[in-house]
């Protein structure tokens, strides 16, 4: 592995080129080493402005990029330790009285990327020229934090305030919240590049730049010291009055995106100094934050997911997937087909007759269509997507796939037909896969002889959009397999998590307590709406009232069937859809549910949803003297989620997942459960398994064994362990892994 190192060389121009080099991306720090590089570029820095042969400075990264900010392991040093001092002091002692105020001029030459603390230092250098396309942005936001080296403050003093706002706080809508990068181009209109050259041009422009600085043909710009792009106070006032707006709006438990704004305005009232001093203060404290604990470790078990062992370590090469047929083209069928093709997958779409192949084919029409119209799909780009997806009604064109994706509806009697039809026409090689949801793959497979070709391939609803891909394994399922499945997830931009098998795998087992856990409430007396209230504002983008009403009853009631079956010692039977589905609801389905449905206006709850709660309440019949119980919010969340992470502990205990964080990064991109708690698993040790353990013990003394601690989480806590540290082997483990 190359040495991390910064280097100073100077040429007889009188130009010192200091070079940072940290490869891959020549991040700022080191995990084991925090300060050698700032070190380093301080100490060249000091040595360039002493020395008289050196008239100007250019900085630049090795290897094609300058640099990809701090490295994020210094974060996750610093969560674990919680010592804050272990990072540098960067932002005053480098950037702004190192470089900014430098007696000789400095350019950033750029290329490749300039992102979080590297777009920082280019930001504090004279001026930047940068390559064709490279990379621009600050992600601070996306780790729970903010700009460290200054980036609140010079940012929107060189692309404008409003811009500004919009690059550091922009949000995604699944697992992170991302910044918003640029590319050179669109920082060059915005006047945060100065000039534009190519790669082989870069140092030569940069040298000849940073010399005009120092003959005064070049203007000698300090970032900090511009107000010229800011506006007038009132106008920035009204700016950040609306992004504060904004993001109580689109992020309310992220205290970041207020922070950052709150140390901007510093800035622009008090100067950009104060503002500066303020940004470091603010910086460290959210370091230690919740959120950022919690965000940090969603980013490090995304990347753990591509980790299996025994399948990713063991020297296999993925084989190539060019064809995959289809079978079945309702609303996950046509969302699988459609993922596929638009990653330039030929697809086969199988359906039983005309009339449902022609709706299937509508339906991927209408999703690749619903992008274009977003302006997230170039038309020419659609139609050769469209061009890929070829629709049958036999299986005579499955007689070349590389695999099948089974999407019918959750029968077992018809998927084990399927399976056995499919086996006898496919070729050898071909994957054989399920995107059943709860049932056991060794019984959707027992009337092949196949099964180390067959596995589950799990998407979540609508399958084009959901990030998550659950890879289902049995024993027998060959690593080839997974393999060649992993491949296929990370062609198709979703991300991968292998976990064994069981009724439900590894999300839908750990969350079917969830709407159980609602309903209990419901049956104790608690308001529906409340309840559904409560959990939006814990963070969940639906309650649970609503995501019934939105998945549909019939799914709710199967699932809910197959759970009560698998795991009858733990359930909670509601009488409430079956009579929901009496009085003439379907949900969303129907434009009545819970709320109400009408086209192009928010759901609104229903009143008249209320006497059939309390006809179900009575079936029931679970309340203590029939009296409602008297609840907090915080017990609201508690009693639904608690029985959630119970759960998680069972499918810990079981080996149903490689890791903890397997089922953090599943729960947050597969259940929507929200990022900056860090996951099931990750929450529920940061509120603590002592307290999780004793809520749950004497709520099953009250309401019966759906709350009833399992053994795992029992051990935990009594011996003060975290749920997430690796469980050693056990003998009741079924080892599914």
């Amino acid at each position: 592995m190359a040495r991390a190192n910064v280097t100073l060389k100077v040429g007889s121009d009188g130009v010192a080129v200091i070079t940072i080099s940290n490869p891959p991306v020549n991040a700022l720090a080191i995990p084991f080493n925090l300060s050698l590089i700032i070190a380093g570029l301080k100490e060249k820095f000091d040595e360039a402005t002493r020395r008289h042969d050196v008239k100007a400075i250019v900085l630049t990264g090795k290897g094609g990029r300058f640099s990809g900010g701090f490295d994020i392991n210094v974060f996750e040093k610093v969560h674990k330790t919680g010592d804050v001092s272990l990072m540098p002091d960067v932002s005053v002692d480098l950037v702004v009285n190192t470089i900014e105020d430098s007696k000789k001029p400095i350019v950033a030459a750029i290329e490749g990327l300039a992102l979080g603390g590297g777009l920082e230092l280019a930001m504090g250098c004279h001026a930047r020229v940068s390559a064709p396309r490279a990379q621009l942005g600050l992600p601070e936001l996306s780790l729970g934090i903010i700009p460290g080296f200054g980036g609140t403050q010079r940012l929107p003093r060189l692309v404008g305030l409003s811009r500004a706002i919009e690059m550091m706080l922009y949000t995604t809508l699944y697992a992170f919240q991302l910044s918003k990068p640029i590319f050179s181009e669109e920082g060059k209109k915005l006047g945060l590049i100065d000039s534009i050259v190519s790669s082989e041009e870069l140092l030569k422009v940069s040298r000849l730049w940073a010399l005009g600085i120092a003959e005064g043909r070049k203007p000698w710009i300090r970032s900090l010291h511009r107000t010229d792009k800011i506006g007038s106070l009132s106008e920035a006032r009204e700016i950040l009055k609306v992004a504060r707006q904004q993001a109580r709006k689109t992020a309310p438990n992220m205290p970041q995106h207020q922070v950052c704004l709150d140390v901007i305005e510093d800035g622009i009232v008090h100067g950009g100094y104060s503002g500066v001093l303020k940004e470091a203060k603010d910086f460290k404290r959210l370091v230690l934050s919740d959120t950022s604990k919690g965000l940090v470790h969603v980013f490090f078990a995304q990347r753990a997911t591509s980790k299996v062992p025994s399948v990713t370590d063991i020297g296999l090469k993925p084989r190539r997937i060019k064809k995959v047929a289809v079978i079945g083209g309702g609303l996950m069928g046509s969302g699988i087909a459609t993922a596929l093709i638009l990653s330039n997958i030929n697809v086969v779409l199988k359906e039983i007759n005309p009339e449902y192949l022609l709706n299937g084919r509508k339906m991927v029409e209408a999703n690749v269509q619903g992008l274009v119209t977003k302006g997230k799909l170039a038309r020419d780009k659609a139609d050769k997507a469209l061009s890929l997806l070829k629709g049958v009604l036999d299986y005579t064109e499955f007689k070349d796939v590389d695999m099948v994706i089974e999407a019918v509806i959750e029968n077992i009697t018809l998927k084990q037909a399927i399976f056995s039809e499919i086996e006898k026409i496919c070729p050898s090689h071909c994957i054989l896969a399920s995107n059943t949801s709860t049932i056991d793959l060794l019984v959707v497979g027992e009337k092949t002889s196949s099964q180390d070709r067959i596995l589950g391939a799990h998407f979540f609803s609508p399958a084009h959009v959901m990030p998550l891909l659950e890879i289902v394994r049995t024993e027998k399922t060959s690593p080839q397999v997974i393999l060649d499945l992993m491949t296929v997830g990370k062609i198709i931009k979703k991300v991968t998590v292998v976990v064994g098998n069981c009724t439900g795998f590894a999300v839908n087992r750990t969350f079917f307590p969830y709407n159980q856990g609602a309903n209990m409430l419901v049956h104790l007396g608690v308001d529906l709406f409340r309840i559904d209230r409560v959990i939006k504002k814990f963070g969940l983008p639906l309650g649970p009232f609503q995501l019934q009403d939105l998945a549909g009853y019939g799914v709710y009631m199967a699932t809910a069937k197959q759970f009560a079956n698998a795991f009858p010692d733990r359930v909670f039977t509601s009488p409430l859809i079956a009579l929901l589905v009496k009085s003439g609801r379907n949900g969303k389905n129907n434009g009545k549910g819970y709320y109400t449905y009408e086209k192009g206006s928010q759901p609104k709850p229903d009143p008249t949803v209320l006497p059939i709660v309390e006809e179900s309440r009575r079936l029931a019949n679970i309340m203590q003297g029939g009296k409602p119980i008297s609840v907090t919010d915080q017990e609201i969340v508690e009693m639904i989620l608690f029985p959630v992470v119970n759960e998680a502990c069972r499918v810990l205990d079981e080996r149903i997942v490689v890791r903890a964080s397997d089922l953090d990064i599943a729960s947050v991109l597969g259940m929507s459960f929200p990022s900056f708690r860090g996951g099931i698993v990750f929450w529920a040790d940061l509120v603590g398994p002592k307290h999780v353990y004793s809520s749950l013990k004497k709520w099953s003394e009250l309401y019966g064994n759906f709350y009833k601690p399992s053994r795992f989480l029992e051990e935990r806590a009594t011996k003060g362990l975290l749920l997430s540290e690796p469980a050693p082997s056990s003998a009741a483990s079924r080892a599914r892994l």
